[in-house]
């Protein structure tokens, strides 16, 4: 049952991209309907007022939007939305296990911070890329059909799991049944037909996922469900605002950006992450391919400003006492202003201020979370983008359960304000 449109656009793209390559390769196809145009980091670039571009660096993507009244006696800031394309879960290893009892399985590594239990007893789709000698950039994968699974252990052979809790060796017990031995069906086969090439030729980055659609939840249809919301739901939200922000829109007096980082479940430290030359190679490159010297591309800097979107913790009806009690998020309340006195998140109160102003003007209701002092605080892109560039921000998501879950829950009014306002902040 469709609620609203932007939640019904955010199930699609959910299901569309099981996995940070696929969710690039989603938003590019969004962005060359929209009209951009691709740039690649080894090409000499060259931008025009007008202008929409967009690059992309394995699970990582920027895109671009240059005001049509862009002048270099004049430049305009950069206001940029940053995001994550990568979720906590399970990746395989490169080669199979020796067959055990006569089943056929295939190990796996955890990536990021995944709950375990999560990934018991769900029906689990293979999906990333493979590579080969001729074809080094790899191809897409998407082996739904024939899911395989992680079967927890029967109660009956573990009599206090109730009692004491139910732990697991990701070693040990995370281990998928791909199938049996005396079936023909294996999973080298099926990366070899889909690939092209041998076995041995291939490498691959590969994920389990929950096969089961993004939908709605709750007996009124107020919630979404689905694997991957942190952070896709982030990222389908800036996307959207960039998107619908486009060249038919007023002209806005700031160079609109959105970048999307591959990595941050797992501290942003690769060629991709956030942490990387990625966005600061690419938007000093922008500034000089629009005529701008360096001395003015430094000038930009502290002028722009930067809005770090990844999901934010709801307060959970049967854990209260995890929650500071005097901030608590809800699902369908508005979008959450995150604020860490050790600044694990971006922010300060001048930026939190200007925060405030687009929201007001988007009319869309502000919600603050910030850590109980007894319990550690996470962190995002934020922080290191901001402190690379030296450019002020805020961390700001919206409001969810069941976080790092291989199926997660959020409200299903929140993708549509979150647009409301990362497109009021890409006016300028």
């Amino acid at each position: 049952m469709s609620r609203n449109p932007h939640a019904d656009d955010l199930i699609r793209f959910l299901n569309a991209s099981p996995t940070p390559w696929h969710a690039v390769e989603t938003a590019v196809e969004r962005l060359t309907r929209a009209g951009a145009r691709r740039l690649r980091e080894a090409d000499t670039w060259s931008l025009h007022p007008g202008e929409t571009v967009f690059l992309t660096r394995g699970g990582s993507l920027l895109a671009l939007r240059i005001p049509a009244n862009f002048s270099v006696r004049a430049p305009r800031p950069f206001h940029i939305l940053a995001a994550h394309t990568d979720s906590p879960g399970l990746r395989l290893k490169p080669r199979p296990p020796q067959a055990s009892q006569e089943y056929r399985r295939w190990g796996v590594e955890v990536y990021g911070g995944a709950l375990f239990n999560s990934w018991l007893d769900r029906d689990l789709g293979i999906a990333g890329r493979v590579c080969s000698p001729a074809a080094r950039e790899g191809i897409l994968v998407r082996l739904e059909e024939r899911p395989v699974r992680i079967p927890q252990v029967a109660i009956h052979l573990d009599r206090t799991v109730n009692e004491q809790g139910l732990i697991l060796n990701p070693q040990r017990h995370l281990v998928p049944v791909t199938g049996q031995t005396s079936g023909d069906a294996s999973l080298e086969a099926l990366l070899e037909h889909a690939a092209g090439a041998p076995f041995s030729d291939l490498t691959f980055d590969l994920c389990l996922y929950d096969t089961t659609p993004a939908g709605y939840g709750g007996l009124g249809d107020e919630f979404l469900y689905s694997g991957r919301l942190d952070n896709l739901a982030m990222s389908h939200a800036a996307l959207s605002a960039f998107v619908e922000s486009g060249p038919s829109g007023a002209i806005p007096d700031v160079i609109q950006a959105v970048v999307l980082f591959d990595h941050e479940e797992i501290g942003s430290v690769s060629a991709a992450g956030a942490r990387s030359n990625f966005l600061p190679a690419a938007l000093e490159r922008a500034a000089t391919a629009l005529g701008l010297d360096r001395d003015a591309w430094l000038r930009l800097l502290p002028q722009s400003f930067l809005v770090s979107a990844d999901m934010a913790h709801a307060l959970h009806p049967n854990y209260p006492e995890k929650h500071e009690p005097d901030h608590f998020p809800l699902p369908n309340r508005g979008v959450v202003l995150k604020a860490n006195a050790n600044h694990r998140y971006m922010g300060d109160a001048p930026a939190a201020s200007r925060l405030l102003g687009w929201a007001r003007r988007a009319g869309v209701p502000v919600q603050n979370f910030v850590s109980r002092s007894d319990l550690a605080c996470g962190s995002t892109v934020g922080p290191a983008l901001g402190a690379d560039l030296g450019m002020p921000g805020v961390d700001v998501g919206n409001a969810m359960l069941s976080m790092h879950s291989a199926r997660e829950m959020c409200g299903a009014d929140d993708p549509a304000q979150a647009i409301a306002l990362f497109r009021e902040f890409l006016k300028g």
